[in-house]
């Protein structure tokens, strides 16, 4: 079995952003592609990520389009919610209300955070402790710094992510993005946080550090970020997944048609050929997201 962890889909085509070529528009891959792909890759379920903060998507997937996609096909699509920590100005009564809804409605977790402002921001611990205490993993994106980009600012070393994750002790962070991955090196310079750095990884990586000191942080291996962390040297990567089996969960980070997933051959190769255990490698790809999210499967 596989659970892909992190996906973004649309019930219909609508615009996400830049491609991959410079100055190409494209769109968001739709719940029927997303099905077709899964069955490509031999992937059972999927976690469908909305996208509703600005800063995002050119159009937004909410969380309502993926409730509608579970009720389609809840064999296949796990639904998360994503209401923005900015929400009716950041109003805190609203923003508990809303998600004691969804959670009603079958959301099994938050995510994929987008929303540009500081890891510690107030509007942002008010949705940590709202999570905390409905039992809602978060799934965040990490962004370098303040009006640049998408995500959860915070600095190099993520202090600010320490911070909440001693602050909100029972509540599930599942890190993810460019500065969170390239963390993974004890040698990042500050112009290399959103970017895949090369090469060896040195120790004293903060995110081996924080992964190994705080229980409550999990790591999606989704998109190029993941995928460059565990395959920049192999050697590292290796020990990595099988020193952080329990904590690791496989992704892809889809959202458009024809997507690279790069994340797949590697894991299947690394395990075909016994470098990584059944056990690291069931763990990842099904049994820890199956564990965390209290999937009846």
């Amino acid at each position: 079995m596989i659970i892909d962890i992190h996906t973004h889909c649309s019930l219909k085509p609508i615009w996400l952003g830049y491609g991959p070529t410079p100055g190409e528009f494209i769109r968001f891959i739709t719940i029927d592609e997303l099905l077709e792909r899964m069955k490509k890759e031999s992937i059972d379920i999927s976690v469908v990520l909305p996208l509703q903060s600005p800063e995002s998507s050119i159009e937004t997937v909410s969380t309502r389009d993926v409730l509608e996609m579970y009720k389609r096909y809840p064999d296949k699509i796990v639904p998360f919610c994503n209401p923005d920590p900015r929400l009716y100005l950041g109003n805190k009564k609203a923003l508990e209300f809303i998600l004691e809804e969804y959670k009603k409605m079958g959301c099994k977790g938050v995510g994929e955070v987008t929303a540009n402002i500081y890891f510690d921001d107030p509007r942002a611990l008010n949705l940590f402790e709202i999570c905390e205490n409905l039992g809602l993993p978060i799934l965040f994106h990490i962004g370098p710094k303040p009006n640049c980009c998408y995500g959860l600012v915070d600095e190099l070393g993520l202090p600010r992510l320490e911070k909440v994750l001693k602050m909100f002790p029972d509540l599930i962070f599942i890190g993810h993005s460019q500065p969170f991955w390239a963390e993974i090196s004890g040698d990042l310079r500050p112009e290399e946080r959103n970017s895949y750095p090369k090469g060896k990884v040195v120790p004293g990586g903060r995110v081996v550090e924080l992964l190994e000191n705080y229980p409550n942080l999990y790591a999606d291996l989704s998109a190029g970020s993941g995928y460059n962390a565990i395959s920049r040297d192999e050697e590292f990567g290796i020990w990595f997944l099988e020193k952080f089996q329990d904590k690791l969960l496989f992704g892809t980070d889809i959202d458009f048609p024809g997507q690279n997933l790069p994340q797949i051959p590697y894991l299947r190769r690394l395990h075909e050929e016994g470098k990584i255990s059944d056990k690291a490698y069931e763990k990842i790809m099904y049994k820890n997201a199956k564990k965390l999210l209290k999937l009846n499967i």
